[in-house]
């Protein structure tokens, strides 16, 4: 099922890509838990200044590329499976190195290149394993006539994990020490690797000519203009996750997942192709004019809900744009690049968050209301004009 306009429902597959939905949902849980722990620690335990923890956690998104290049030789020259295991593995490490250097605290001045280089690393294992999950294992998962169907619903697991992650996190921090935190966060990673290893993929011959660097399977450049406009959209929930910190938020924030999946089966089945996300770049900014506001007998349910619902529905239609984009063999490429704009988009939106605090809805605002005109009147006729399918 691959039309332009009908959305993609959810289907039982072999039990594998459930498996592996799973696994990409628990990884960007450990992350987006780490996102909610470590800027205030960072602040309250060492005085660093807003510039150094912004730095630190933007550190995250410029890892995420850094081994992107590299990602097609290895899947190609090993085993695939255990590309995506390894990189895991190296979060694991990265996860208790953190949690070791908190409690093992030096002076800042050194302690700031310390931490700034461990968000580093866990963007580069993080997204390795994410770009091979996406790009190879899901889809290898699958028959072909399903892998659009499995790429919607993988992204959907980890949609849902921007919601649960922080809801976890913002929980479990008034009740438990630091080292019983990382555990758990740890313990997310190493339930991802038993899903992973349960699953079997036969062996395949590499191809020949391989590169070592390459931009198969990690970035499309012909999907510029939409990386951009959805980094930008991504930018607007980074900044809003960093002045909102109650596990109310987060997990009205899941309420409106669900609604934008509601609404993809139903109210959008038949509509306009941009309808999508001109409706959720609608939402959105309502959401932040109402957080604005101040009012609080609707602050605390409202703008999460349209937030979510905005957030969801966009990013299920950019997905399939970014397919829709690709040519032949180029599904793997375009699974990346959309996960790269995604959390790339929310490291650069987060950390201005940090850094704009008592400014950042008006930015927020102000970013929502250029994506709009962006995607209206320049990035969706040029995908229109552009795609491949």
């Amino acid at each position: 099922m691959d039309t332009q306009n009908t959305p993609v429902h959810i289907r039982l597959w072999h039990k594998g890509f459930w498996l592996l939905a799973l696994s990409n949902m628990l990884l960007s849980m450990s992350v987006y838990m780490l996102l909610m722990q470590m800027p205030d620690w960072l602040a309250e335990a060492t005085g660093a200044s807003r510039q150094d923890v912004a730095l630190i956690m933007v550190a995250y998104g410029a890892g995420l590329f850094v081994l992107g290049p590299f990602c097609s030789y290895w899947v190609q020259h090993y085993r695939r499976n255990e590309v995506c295991l390894r990189a895991i593995m190296g979060m694991l490490v990265v996860v208790g190195m953190v949690c070791l250097c908190q409690y093992r605290f030096l002076e800042w001045s050194i302690g700031a290149w310390v931490f700034g280089a461990l968000r580093f690393l866990l963007g580069a294992t993080f997204g390795l394993a994410q770009m091979v999950l996406s790009s190879t294992l899901i889809i290898d998962a699958c028959e072909s006539f399903q892998r659009t169907e499995a790429n919607h619903s993988a992204a959907w697991f980890g949609r849902f994990a921007l919601s649960l992650g922080p809801v976890l996190a913002l929980v479990l921090m008034p009740k438990v020490n630091l080292k019983v935190f990382y555990l758990v966060a740890a313990g997310l990673v190493l339930a991802s690797i038993l899903l992973v290893r349960m699953v079997k993929f036969p062996f395949k011959a590499p191809e020949e000519n391989l590169h070592t660097a390459c931009l198969d399977r990690f970035l499309l450049p012909e999907g510029w203009l939409l990386f951009i406009n959805l980094a930008m959209i991504t930018s607007i929930a980074g900044m809003v996750f960093a002045i909102q910190h109650t596990p109310l938020f987060f997990g009205m924030l899941m309420g409106g997942f669900l609604l934008a999946l509601l609404a993809e089966r139903f109210a959008f089945a038949n509509a306009e192709l941009k309808s999508e996300t001109i409706t959720g770049l609608v939402t959105i900014g309502a959401a932040l004019l109402i957080l604005h506001s101040g009012r609080t007998n609707v602050i605390g349910y409202v703008p999460p809900v349209l937030m979510g619902f905005g957030i969801g529905i966009i990013g299920s239609r950019f997905l399939l744009f970014f397919i829709k984009l690709s040519r032949h063999c180029q599904r793997g490429t375009s699974q990346s690049t959309f996960f790269l704009a995604w959390e790339a988009g929310i490291s650069i939106g987060f950390s201005l968050g940090i850094l704009y605090k008592e400014n950042v809805l008006p930015i927020a605002i102000s970013i929502t209301v250029a994506s709009l005109l962006l995607y209206n009147f320049i990035a969706h006729p040029w995908y229109m004009k552009h795609r491949n399918r």
